[in-house]
């Protein structure tokens, strides 16, 4: 598996519309994404997938810069519920199809049902004509991270979560990784986890090249966050990779948020 500083033939979304996520008018959010896929298409093409009630007003929010194609879905997290891409030694890409249950399934999980997210990779790998590698394990996209060259970073509190994978170890995912993505190790990361991902680790730290890695961080010992933040610096300080470098670790530190601004993203509230 490539990572994400790696040159991109394209981006995936989903145009948002659920009236339980989004309110009940989407209209600022559905701006929003369309901005996002208007700045991303400047570098690399930009596909938007959007309900049939839903693709005429994607298309108007959009330039013909951005391609628009109809699909169902229950929600708008393509990170997630959407294939992840791999390449070969030829040079051939492919995807894995996780299996996906909006984020802890009847247990923990954000909304049901969620079928058509769990069938998102296998219509965008035949939209595009790709080979789908189809995994019984349970997993997203914000969940893993690699370095492109056989690293992986991943949490606990997500992937081993009984709400995910009750019935596999640390070492059977790790295999899993091995087989589908080509992973030599596994770097696991203990932390609290306070959002509704169970603590997905591209809220943590994320690969900017092979052996270097930016880390949210808090400049303030007295904040709520410092403590977490702190404890995956520490614990990513300790390990190798699996070329055995060191990691190279750059803080990105919190951005201080005005009173009126500071609770729009918190644990359970998108």
């Amino acid at each position: 598996m490539p990572g994400e500083h790696e040159h991109h033939a394209g981006c995936w979304m989903i145009f948002p519309q659920r009236p339980d996520v989004w309110g009940f008018d989407p209209t600022p959010a559905q701006q929003v994404f369309a901005r996002v896929a208007e700045t991303i298409s400047r570098f690399e093409p930009v596909t938007i997938c959007a309900s049939r009630q839903q693709l005429a007003n994607a298309k108007s929010l959009v330039s013909d810069s951005v391609k628009v194609v109809e699909m169902v879905t229950n929600d708008a997290w393509m990170r997630d519920c959407g294939p992840s891409f791999i390449v070969n030694d030829r040079g051939n890409v492919s995807g894995v199809d996780w299996e996906f249950n909006a984020w802890g399934g009847l247990e923990e999980g954000l909304y049901f049902p969620w079928d058509d997210d769990n069938d998102v990779p296998r219509r965008v790998l035949e939209m595009i004509g790709l080979p789908r590698y189809k995994s019984s394990l349970v997993s997203e996209g914000g969940a893993i991270h690699v370095d492109g060259e056989g690293t992986l970073i991943t949490t606990r509190s997500v992937l081993l979560n009984t709400n995910r994978n009750p019935e596999l170890s640390q070492q059977d995912i790790e295999q899993v990784f091995h087989d589908y993505l080509g992973i030599e190790k596994t770097i696991w990361l203990d932390g609290e986890a306070e959002d509704e991902t169970d603590g997905h680790v591209d809220g943590l730290c994320a690969y900017v090249k092979p052996g270097v890695v930016m880390v949210a961080w808090c400049n303030d010992p007295e904040s709520e966050e410092y403590a977490t933040y702190k404890y995956v610096y520490d614990q990513l300080a300790a390990v190798t990779d699996a070329k055995g470098r060191k990691l190279e670790i750059i803080k990105l530190p919190l951005v201080d948020l005005p009173p009126d601004q500071a609770t729009f993203y918190s644990p359970g509230n998108r």
